[in-house]
């Protein structure tokens, strides 16, 4: 038998008091597209508005075989026994109904973490549209805040674009990188460098020591041809080992140095309501998409628009114009 559906209320008060069970189940409606969901969940998001916005948000990012899991699961650890943090981990993943393959799914990945009273894992949403994803992991992150996490992590599961989303939904991005794995510099995109607030060096241990150093300084002479970060702070390259936990609370020490800094220049505000602005566009964007593809005269008309643009008896533009036209005034 499903459980009852809780009133607005009574979210509002489970989530305000902490419950993990409430917070869960706040979090899958927000994730749901059905309609009556999304509205309840809208619902309870303005009613928990005013007690969120207080937590320091990190972003994580990094290749393949990095070892997230396990950083994220000693910085965690980290956190919560020595700092008395309140810590939730979110992911984004948009391929993960195909690949199967959040890492967050399994939590066993997380096992000190997942177990943990102080510690709040939710495994990415299964879906096929980032920007879906995005948005449910931005209102998760809201929920999250409001339930008393002061510290956040957003990690990035699946790849390209996502770790721009994530960029747009934190205060602090950190890129972990591996040592020994080639020609570091080879293949990283500069584009996820240049977002970077910290370059992150792990697996620091077992031997791989000298080559995480001299990886180190490679790193540190590519930021110096970066252009200078908005934030006015120079990102710091990093060396851990989540195994022996060499390393970890000099992270912690960076990101809560550059929050401290930003917020002192003002940047960690603008920030913020930069993200605001462009969460509210990308919303707007995102509605009236599926509002387009909902309506019966564009349904009916655009299996044949699609064959004429195919078959190039019509341009993409003037068929998009005729479609569009169809939803003029409604």
């Amino acid at each position: 038998m499903p459980p009852k559906r809780l009133s607005v209320a009574e979210y509002a008060a489970g989530i305000q008091a902490g419950s993990r069970t409430v917070l869960g189940r706040a979090i899958t409606l927000v994730e749901s597209t059905l309609p009556s969901d999304q509205a309840l969940a809208q619902q309870v998001l303005q009613a928990v508005l005013p007690h969120t916005g207080r937590s320091l948000r990190v972003g994580i990012t990094g290749v393949p075989g990095v070892g997230k899991s396990t950083f994220i699961e000693a910085l965690g650890r980290l956190l919560v026994e020595t700092q008395g943090k309140k810590l939730a981990v979110l992911a984004v993943d948009p391929s993960s109904q195909r690949g199967g393959g959040s890492i967050l799914g399994d939590k066993t990945r997380m096992p000190w973490l997942a177990a943990h009273a102080a510690a709040f894992i939710r495994p990415s949403p299964a879906g096929s549209s980032l920007g879906g994803v995005a948005r449910a992991t931005r209102e998760a992150v809201l929920l999250c805040e409001a339930a008393g996490h002061d510290v956040i992590f957003v990690e990035t599961v699946g790849v390209g674009q996502s770790e721009t989303t994530v960029h747009g939904m934190v205060d602090f991005f950190l890129l972990l990188l591996l040592a020994g794995a080639g020609d570091e510099l080879q293949g990283m995109k500069r584009g996820i460098m240049e977002m970077a607030d910290a370059l992150c060096i792990t697996k620091a241990d077992h031997g791989n020591e000298q080559a995480a150093r001299r990886a180190k300084v490679d790193y540190q002479s590519a930021l110096h041809l970066f252009p200078a970060a908005p934030s006015g702070q120079v990102p710091p390259v990093l060396l851990t080992s989540a195994v022996s936990g060499t390393g970890l609370a000099e992270v912690w020490q960076a990101i809560e140095a550059y929050a401290q800094a930003t917020q002192q220049n003002g940047y960690f505000q603008r920030r913020r309501q930069q993200q605001q602005l462009q969460w509210l566009h990308q919303s707007i964007a995102q509605e009236l998409e599926t509002r387009f593809y909902a309506d019966a005269a564009v349904r009916q008309r655009l299996p044949a628009l699609q064959q004429a643009v195919a078959a190039g008896r019509v341009t993409p533009f003037a068929a998009a114009t005729e479609l569009l036209d169809l939803t003029a005034g409604k």
